[in-house]
């Protein structure tokens, strides 16, 4: 493709037929359909099924959103893990208040949710910093993530320090990096469909009750 080509975006549609989703039948906890959703993802092999969007409110006032990895599920929320240096970390900081999005194109599956982020205990994030791998635990040391760094040379040379102080399976949970949680109190779930009427469901917690309704596409 030539570069100068303008790629031909209003005419990219794709057809949803692959389910649908019913508030009636749907199951009284959002929790509950998530886990059923990503056990399908995972189950049709989809790429990074776990990887979810997140927003978080920056601190000029704008919205600021990435890509982080859904480590674990319970009654805290949705456990995800970064450096607490980082731009989302001072953000959430400031703000607790998060949104995060789940897209599985090729099932037609989509999930919105929205609440408060807080941290996860230190021990928490000591058991899963224990697990990864040793390339990862060296980056999470080496990076001064959202930084300015002078260049790849900088990163480079940073990861051979650390390398060299902590060799392969000696490396500690740095201070710095650890786990957070957003525990939702409103989650959509979209379920493509034919002609563009897709099925949406939001449910929102009310008096510490789950409310599903079911919205216009």
């Amino acid at each position: 493709m030539n570069p100068t080509d303008k790629p031909n975006l209003p005419d990219l549609r794709v057809s949803y037929n692959q389910g649908e989703l019913d508030e009636h039948t749907a199951p009284a906890d959002p929790v509950e359909l998530f886990t059923l959703w990503i056990k399908d993802a995972l189950e049709h092999k989809l790429p990074e099924p776990n990887a979810m969007s997140l927003a978080t409110n920056g601190l000029d006032g704008t919205p600021t959103v990435r890509t982080v990895l859904l480590k674990g599920i319970d009654e805290r929320g949705f456990h995800f893990y970064t450096n607490y240096e980082s731009r989302k970390g001072h953000e959430i900081a400031a703000d607790s208040r998060g949104a995060a999005c789940f897209l599985w194109a090729s099932r037609h599956h989509q999930v919105c949710l929205k609440g408060r982020i807080s941290k996860l205990d230190r021990a928490d994030a000591e058991q899963y910093f224990a697990v990864r791998p040793y390339g990862h635990q060296i980056g999470a040391w080496a990076s001064s993530q959202s930084q300015v760094i002078p260049g790849r040379e900088w990163l480079e040379q940073r990861d051979a320090e650390i390398k060299a102080q902590y060799p392969e399976g000696s490396v500690p949970c740095p201070p710095h990096w650890g786990g957070y949680t957003l525990l939702a109190d409103e989650i959509e779930f979209w379920q493509g469909r034919v002609s563009r009427l897709h099925d949406r469901i939001r449910y929102r917690m009310e008096n510490g009750l789950w409310v599903k309704v079911r919205l216009s596409p």
